[in-house]
């Protein structure tokens, strides 16, 4: 099994802001990305996509009939999505750094409920698969693909690809032909 994931292009939203589920547009034109990458990746494979506008600009872009599944949201963070992170309640803060995977934000979703979301979407892929979606996803389908044990603390940079294979993490924030 191969899955390409793909993390968007930075969006467009003030720095210090969480942003989450929020359905936000690309800070800039796609196309860049998109020249990066396609090379890449395998020609004749399934792209699947977040419906958020920040990765559906890019899954487009890349390919001509993206499958867009709601599953790929980044996870939901309730009542401080498009709040600045200074503005959350420090003790929620706190909370949610003591338990990481665990704690959910007022009226959001816990990494573990995103986790579960994600493993449902990652059972019915083919052979060889590519997603477009956000750093939460991606984070969890290495979770569940690899079973790193800190999948919560993996970091993917925007616009990159990386690669899981038959199990193990092959490439990784990759940009560019290697």
């Amino acid at each position: 099994m191969r899955t390409f994931l793909i993390r968007h292009p930075k969006p467009a939203v003030a720095a210090g802001v969480c942003y989450g589920r929020s359905d936000l547009g690309l800070a800039d034109d796609p196309k860049r990305c998109v020249e990066s990458l396609r090379p890449l990746l395998p020609l004749a494979a399934p792209l699947y996509t977040s419906p958020l506008r920040r990765c559906l600009e890019l899954a487009r872009a890349l390919h001509d009939r993206p499958v867009i599944d709601a599953r790929l949201v980044e996870m939901n963070f309730g009542d401080w999505e498009m709040r600045r992170w200074d503005d959350i309640p420090r003790g929620e803060v706190d909370a949610w750094a003591a338990d990481p995977v665990g704690f959910a934000p007022p009226g959001g979703e816990s990494a573990t409920a995103m986790r579960a979301r994600v493993a449902t979407f990652l059972s019915e892929l083919p052979d060889t698969a590519v997603v477009v979606a956000h750093g939460g996803v991606l984070r969890a389908c290495v979770g569940e693909l690899v079973q790193v044990e800190e999948w919560h603390t993996l970091h993917f940079d925007y616009g990159t690809v990386s690669l899981i294979e038959d199990g193990r993490l092959v490439w990784h924030n990759v940009s560019h032909a290697i």
